[in-house]
């Protein structure tokens, strides 16, 4: 499930849980995420790059 997804799920109203329930249908016990958190775009560099120090 990518950053992508995530944001096209959160315009068609989807919520943290309908997420997370996604996931475990999906995904295997160690990748399901901990926490979802909603944003309008990703921090990123001067050249575009997504800073992901800053996700974390």
């Amino acid at each position: 499930v990518t950053a992508q997804d995530v944001a096209e799920a959160k315009r068609q109203g989807a919520s943290e849980a309908d997420i997370h329930d996604y996931c475990k249908k999906e995904l295997t016990g160690y990748k399901i995420p901990k926490h979802v958190e909603f944003r309008e775009e990703l921090p990123k560099t001067n050249v575009g790059k997504i800073l992901r120090r800053e996700l974390r």
